[in-house]
């Protein structure tokens, strides 16, 4: 049976390439000198070439040990680099990891979470997708994203646990030229008569929007629907309707578009999500970061 070359002979032989002796590369290997002896002889035969000449002053390389000295440096360097590679792995330092993201989070929260998490984790791929919650939701419990910021609460159950990390307020997303739009505040019944821009029906705004406005006593006038917050928000600016957006929005607001408080707080959330009982070490430090971050 052919023997099997170990990294413990390649540092033998790289240390007694390095000291020319026997007595002194055992003293830095923290071993004696009779096993060292032992393991080259048995290097030399697996090669089935002799790396080093003896001499009563120490030990010189033959042709076959300067040729593969280098190899041997590199292939412990290249050990410890593996060796490195699995710690941060397990420690969630090093490797790949799939973020899933609702729109709205891209406005303030996403560029936050991403700088502070390259900040601390820069061997990490980050790879981002835009989705809606509840497409986060499956594909976390489906091992297609590891982490992911979606709107609460998930209207659909899912395989996945969530924790609030960005509390936030709905306004009235308004054209500049309504009568509501430089005001300080408005009552969400008094835009009753407006027709509404609202998210499609798969996106928790949509329902928060629809629960809110029957609080308030009426059924909106859905004019139009779209996809993307930005979508809803430039619909607003062409004057189509009126529309309820978070108010972390306000730092990308179309010009022609107003923001204004409503005068009956309506909250909506923001949360960090995990795949129940699978959750990566990557993910669990994004998970992490995201929630010192509230």
């Amino acid at each position: 049976m052919k023997a099997i070359m170990e990294l413990r002979q390649l540092r033998y032989f790289v240390m007694l390439a390095e000291t020319g002796n026997f007595h002194r590369a055992a003293e830095r290997l923290n071993m004696s000198q009779p096993p060292l002896t032992v393991a080259i002889r048995k290097l030399e035969e697996e090669l089935g070439a002799a790396l080093f000449v003896r001499s009563a002053r120490g030990v010189s390389l033959t042709a076959a040990g300067r040729a593969s000295l280098d190899m041997a440096r590199a292939t412990l360097a290249q050990a410890d680099r593996f060796r490195e590679a699995a710690r941060e792995g397990a420690a969630g330092e090093r490797g790949r990891l799939r973020v899933g993201f609702v729109g709205s989070a891209t406005f303030e929260l996403l560029p936050r979470l991403i700088a502070e998490y390259r900040r601390r984790y820069p061997a990490v791929e980050l790879v981002l997708e835009e989705a809606t919650s509840a497409e986060i939701a499956r594909k976390l419990a489906a091992a297609e994203l590891d982490v992911g910021l979606v709107r609460l609460p998930l209207l659909q159950i899912a395989a996945v646990d969530t924790q609030v990390i960005d509390p936030d307020e709905l306004h009235a997303a308004l054209p500049e030229g309504s009568p509501f739009a430089g005001t300080q505040s408005v009552e969400l019944g008094d835009l009753a008569e407006q027709p509404f821009i609202l998210q499609s029906r798969i996106s928790v705004l949509h329902s928060i929007t629809l629960t809110a406005c029957q609080k308030a006593g009426f059924m909106p006038i859905v004019a139009q629907e779209a996809a993307q917050l930005s979508a809803v928000l430039a619909l607003v600016r062409s004057g189509l309707g009126v529309a309820l957006v978070p108010s972390r929005a306000a730092g990308s607001v179309p010009q022609g578009v107003r923001l204004v408080r409503l005068a009956t707080k309506v909250p909506v959330l923001t949360g960090v999500a995990l795949p129940r009982d699978a959750a990566s070490p990557l993910a669990k430090n994004f998970a992490a970061i995201a929630s010192d971050s509230h």
